[in-house]
């Protein structure tokens, strides 16, 4: 429940903010920028509203999917690790929300750097959960290969988890050094490396017959 509740507070202050932030706003806002952080989309103002309707159906969503899991595939064994990758969602919803508003009511922004530095840090606290998942059709690293193996599953989670965090950290350093590509570039490694190893490890097992 105090996952809930948080996703709700997490939600109603950013209802709350672009409420307050609404008569500001021009009547066109910036959705979308380029590589360089030039504009190139715009949406009517009130579709900012959309952001917090997504929180909403995100935490229904999250209340809906156990009920849709089949056997074996439960979020009962992680469901508090379940939510909390719930949380880290909302909280990345907000956080793009709120640079928009931030950008709309008139302040300038690095937006490739901003948007990137946030990526990173999703890929960081995700990562920092990513052992504690269990087999399902959800969250994490969903191969062919791992959703056929327990074991192969797990052994996949407790890699990501070094590779989610040591990529997202490696990204933050090289935004901050005012790097474009390589942040991308150690984001990709960082969530590719476990998925070539849950096909290297499937295939390891089945050749010496350990498949379960």
């Amino acid at each position: 429940m105090k996952y809930y509740l948080a996703g709700v507070l997490l939600t109603a202050a950013a209802l709350a903010a672009t409420v307050a932030a609404y008569p500001q706003l021009p009547d066109s806002i910036a959705r979308h920028w380029d590589i360089h952080g030039v504009p190139n989309g715009y949406s009517p103002k009130w579709t900012l509203y959309f952001g917090p309707a997504l929180m909403a159906g995100i935490m229904l969503l999250t209340r809906l999917l156990p009920w849709l899991s089949p056997k074996h595939y439960e979020v009962e064994s992680f469901r508090s690790t379940y939510l909390q990758v719930m949380l880290i969602i909302l909280g990345m919803v907000a956080y793009s929300d709120a640079l928009i508003l931030w950008i709309g009511v008139g302040h300038r922004v690095d937006v490739p750097r901003v948007v990137l530095g946030g990526v990173c840090l999703l890929f960081v606290l995700l990562g920092n959960l990513m052992g504690k998942l269990r087999r399902n059709f959800y969250i994490g690293v969903r191969t062919p290969w791992s959703l056929a193996s327990e074991r192969v599953w797990n052994a996949t989670h407790r890699l990501a988890a070094k590779t989610f965090v040591l990529g997202g950290l490696a990204g933050l350093a090289l935004v901050v050094m005012g790097l474009d590509v390589w942040p991308v570039a150690a984001l990709i490694a960082g969530g590719l490396i476990p998925v070539l190893y849950s096909l290297y490890f499937y295939k390891q097992l089945e050749r010496h017959g350990e498949l379960q």
